[in-house]
């Protein structure tokens, strides 16, 4: 898949088939989000995968709208060495796109009740735990583009100054 057709066909997906992904294809997609960039090249992040059932459906609890990790194949769960949000964003995307261009759905996800998530996976107090991705085989096909009700490129751009 070429970079700008996965951009324009990614789409979030909260219902997964109940396959799992085979083991080289959940490589690739990490070692997509270990390549990703990051300021000073600090790659601030570390990874945990999570594909047990019974955590799975305990993180799904960590977040207001999480549930759909439940029902996931496997859930990256990514844990920053300081607040850098905008490098974090990035090895997300990284993921995101790497699991499209392979044909595994994903959505992010947001864990609002990070000390909870941190016992259940035993992660480091130094380190921040917010940001997950639950990924898996798309239950239903995702939406089209036209779908998604995307702002056009005329209202969000804005040349030179506001």
């Amino acid at each position: 898949m070429e970079t700008l057709e996965a951009i324009h066909t990614l789409r979030a997906v909260r219902s997964y088939r109940p396959e799992p992904v085979p083991d080289d294809i959940l490589r690739q997609i990490l070692n997509a989000g270990r390549l990703a960039q990051s300021s000073k090249n600090t790659q601030p992040w570390h990874f945990i995968v999570v594909r047990e059932r019974e955590r799975l459906n305990a993180l799904a609890e960590c977040g207001r709208y999480a549930q759909h990790i439940a029902h996931s194949a496997f859930t990256v769960v990514i844990l920053q060495k300081t607040d850098w949000s905008f490098d974090i964003g990035q090895t997300a995307a990284y993921i995101q796109l790497a699991a499209w261009d392979l044909g595994v759905s994903s959505c992010p996800v947001y864990l609002h009740e990070a000390e909870k998530a941190r016992k259940l996976l035993d992660s480091p107090p130094e380190l921040g735990i917010q940001i997950a991705i639950a990924c898996g085989y798309a239950a239903e096909p995702p939406r089209p583009a036209q779908a998604g009700g995307r702002r056009t490129l005329e209202q969000v751009v804005h040349w030179e100054r506001w």
